[in-house]
């Protein structure tokens, strides 16, 4: 099946000229996509193959989540903590770690799908997620990717194993990402924070990485409290920790955070071929430190949960830049939030193709250049643009209305599971 995107304005990913083109695009998870195309009269096109009149958009490559978590979906809205949290700590006991040990089946592929249905609508078709639900892990992954099958989107999939729970449930952990990576799916090796995992667990789930060629997907000093708790239980710091266990050894390993780093700590990440991903509403809101990533070579953009749009993440990361990093180009926030495909890539995953695109209807008061694009994209770009969304080659977003699956259905669903939910807190 191809589709064919008629008149539409590329811009292209590497110099972001305009040109106004035909692109046709290959269904499949690894399909691709080409410019200069020529809509084929009827007699000469398949069944399933289809035409989408893009006179006056803009067509670019869609966006990929670094780090997101897919269970806090049900979150929105949701009963207050018993205590008003006082330190990040708190937040976590108070907040996450109470509503992550109610989640079951139903709720877990609840939170999936709504997730799916606003990173299409945000034009993300490929997340990267860091899942819990330590009281329901059997199957818990299977279940998130079939979801986000359904709505059409790549994924690479992780458990946030721990022992904050028991030696049990670090057995399941363990397990279940055992199982989902031997079936086939691609993912990565989950862990919490280091302040939450032992030695056992540690070396257990690095050799696990490397026997299924992925990496570790971890949080790394988001908090101060997991410098205070390495120094005291190891007697160095939580990236010192790391590699001295391998994890940074591996290029597919992805460190979340990154807040509170010594000199040290940065010169080891910058020598390693592992990834950090920035998380900067999610530092805001948790009030742990804005963090520094502009001396790393390997920086992607998350939402830690927050949200699906990635063109706000992009934008959030850039004005936080002036405080934080003594400031950031526009091109500079553009190509972070572009480097998530570069890690995708590596995995070799389904869905990481050219085939996943995003057709935006911007309406501009004045000229849109090569040279000044990513000017726009900082300061003026915004998800409600985004119109229609390809994903592997399938229209799955139809000028704003999810196609790929129902939209209504996947929020009364939610709604439902969250009635459920909250009632457990």
């Amino acid at each position: 099946m191809s589709l064919y995107l008629y008149n539409a304005t590329w811009i292209d990913p590497e110099t972001f000229s305009g040109t106004t083109t035909t692109i046709k695009v290959e269904e499949g998870p690894f399909g691709g996509m080409t410019t200069d195309a020529t809509v084929p009269p009827p007699s000469e096109r398949g069944p399933d193959d289809g035409i989408l009149d893009c006179t006056g958009r803009i067509v670019m490559p869609a966006f990929g989540c670094g780090h997101h978590h897919i269970y806090s979906a049900l979150a929105r809205g949701m009963p207050p903590a018993p205590k008003t949290p006082a330190n990040f700590l708190e937040v976590l006991e108070y907040v996450w770690w109470r509503m992550d040990k109610k989640l079951d089946r139903d709720m877990i592929e609840a939170s999936a799908l709504v997730t799916g249905l606003y990173c299409a609508k945000n034009g993300v078709t490929f997340v990267i997620d860091h899942h819990a639900s330590p009281f329901h892990l059997e199957g818990s992954l299977e279940t998130i990717a079939g979801a986000l099958d359904r709505v059409g989107l790549g994924h690479l999939l992780c458990c946030e194993m721990s022992c904050r729970d028991g030696e049990a449930i670090k057995e399941k952990g363990l397990a279940e990402t055992e199982a989902f990576l031997s079936s086939g799916r691609k993912g990565h090796v989950g862990l919490h924070a280091s302040f939450t995992v032992d030695d056992d667990l540690l070396n257990r789930a690095v050799e696990l990485a490397r026997r299924h060629g992925t990496g570790i997907h971890i949080h790394v000093a988001e908090g101060v409290e997991d410098q205070e708790h390495c120094a005291r239980a190891y007697g160095k710091s939580v990236v010192r920790r790391l590699s001295d266990a391998g994890v940074l050894d591996m290029p597919l390993t992805i460190l979340g955070h990154c807040v509170h780093l010594d000199e040290e700590e940065r010169d080891l990440i910058r020598t390693s071929p592992c990834w950090v991903v920035q998380n900067t509403e999610s530092n805001l809101n948790n009030k742990v430190g804005l963090g520094r990533y502009n001396d790393f070579p390997r920086v992607m953009l998350g939402t830690d949960g927050m949200h699906s749009d990635m063109i706000r993440s992009a934008q959030s990361s850039y004005f936080i830049a002036g405080i934080a990093e003594g400031g950031m180009s526009p091109l500079a926030a553009y190509q972070r939030l572009r480097a998530v495909h570069q890690h995708i890539r590596g995995h070799r995953a389904p869905g990481g193709g050219t085939n996943n695109l995003v057709i935006l209807n911007y309406d501009t008061p004045t000229p849109l250049t090569a040279e000044n694009f990513a000017g726009h994209f900082c300061y003026a770009f915004d998800a409600r643009n985004v119109e229609s969304v390809v994903s592997q080659g399938r229209l799955i977003v139809d000028h704003g209305e999810l196609v790929s699956a129902s939209e209504a259905e996947i929020l009364a669903y939610a709604n439902e599971q969250a009635r459920r939910l909250w009632v457990l807190l």
